[in-house]
């Protein structure tokens, strides 16, 4: 039974988080349906009025097309500000001016339940229009809505005048919070992508200064042992020769480099764990940068591509909600063991074994005398990862 709720919770996807690109159509009409459909709870009392059947039939038919008007209108500008595209400002200010009509209109020739229609006026002024204009077009609703209870019930609408205001600049703090947070989350992809450019210009440096004397010496000495050839075969050989050995330097200098390169840090692979898990919408518990002084290179490598893989699998087929990232030193018959462990409290997937990325990365943990073991436990899944650890000082861990 657990198994199946985690099936259903997978399928369901993670909830929606306030302010994060939705990955989906189907998540982004989730979004939108979440954030703006609940303040439709406003229509009961225009709704409950219409069926009283207390209206002509003329009233009746003027209030549902008046309700439908307004309901359209609103949910229009709401859906489409919450979009890529959002109206322009004049078509904005436009659309909710028709509804603060509607919403006068309406109160006036129906009655005070109508009066719950200045809420949705309050609302849609509070996300759609700029900070400085919703400051003054909410307190103006309020007031409109004061000067219609004059008419209709002055009781009832300075009952609503507090909820109108409030509703009003709580959705202005609201929507301020979700372009904030749009914004952020684009200058951290802007960050990526310069950290990325500024990678690939530092390697083109490295391997410019690593290559440019050296070919530049095999071209050199290419062309001399052209020009010795007919006369001094023997020079010639030696000049080949020299080129060779240039040659095979230039090869060893460019393999290590791509080498240092390619190989993952720990340190650097635990704070991109936070980022992602965080950005997937999980809660990440990770260490304290570890003490590795005098662990292997290729120990700490391995564990790093080890990390790396066991966050990718959470954040792409988990439905975790929470992950945690131990890495502890323990003392075996074997030796010290540096030891990451990684758990979940997700499906852990659909697959019936392991995966391409598991096979590999036990293989590559085998070449460096490390195991790996990965599969459920009570609550989620968890994948450990063992290396030889050195004769290093204990290892720093989470508390």
């Amino acid at each position: 039974m657990t198994d199946d709720l985690l099936s259903k919770e997978a399928r369901q996807g993670p909830p929606i988080l306030l302010g994060q690109a939705a990955r989906t159509r189907r998540e982004l009409w989730r979004r939108k349906v979440l954030w703006i459909g609940v303040w439709l709870v406003f229509l009961s009392s225009p709704v409950h009025d219409l069926l009283s059947g207390r209206h002509t039939t003329a009233g009746t038919v003027a209030g549902w097309t008046g309700l439908a008007v307004f309901v359209t209108v609103y949910l229009s500008l709401l859906f489409r500000d919450m979009g890529a595209t959002p109206y322009p400002s004049r078509l904005v200010q436009g659309l909710i001016g028709a509804m603060a009509v509607l919403a006068v209109v309406l109160s006036l020739t129906l009655g005070s339940a109508w009066l719950g229609l200045f809420c949705y006026v309050s609302v849609a002024s509070g996300t759609a229009l700029p900070l400085r204009t919703a400051f003054w077009a909410i307190p103006g609703t309020g007031a409109l809505l004061m000067l219609v209870g004059l008419r209709t019930d002055i009781g009832e609408a300075a009952n609503l005048l507090v909820l109108v205001l409030l509703i009003g600049f709580a959705m202005t703090g609201v929507s301020q919070l979700v372009r904030t947070t749009v914004e952020l989350r684009k200058a951290r992809a802007t960050v990526a992508q310069l950290a990325a450019n500024e990678e690939r210009l530092r390697l083109a440096r490295d391997l410019h200064d690593l290559l440019g004397h050296s070919l530049s010496l095999i071209t050199l000495k290419s062309e001399l042992a052209g020009r010795m050839l007919p006369d001094h075969p023997e020079k010639a050989a030696q000049q080949v020769a020299d080129i060779e050995q240039v040659s095979r330097q230039a090869l060893v200098d460019v393999r290590e480099a791509v080498t240092g390169y390619r190989r993952p840090r720990l340190a650097a692979e635990l704070a991109g764990t936070q980022v992602a898990l965080t950005a997937a919408g999980i809660t990440a518990v990770t260490p304290a940068e570890p003490d590795l002084d005098g662990v292997p290179e290729e120990s700490e490598s391995a564990l790093a591509w080890a990390l790396r893989e066991a966050v990718t699998n959470v954040v792409r087929h988990s439905g975790a909600t929470r992950c945690t990232v131990d890495v502890v030193r323990r003392q075996t018959l074997d030796g010290p063991r540096l030891e990451l462990s990684v758990e979940d409290d997700g499906s852990g997937g659909s697959g019936k074994g392991p995966g391409n990325g598991l096979t590999g990365l036990t293989e590559r943990l085998e070449k460096a005398g490390g195991t790996l073991e990965a599969g459920r436990v009570k609550h989620g899944f968890r994948l450990t990862a063992r290396v030889p650890a050195g004769t290093a000082a204990d290892v720093g861990s989470r508390p």
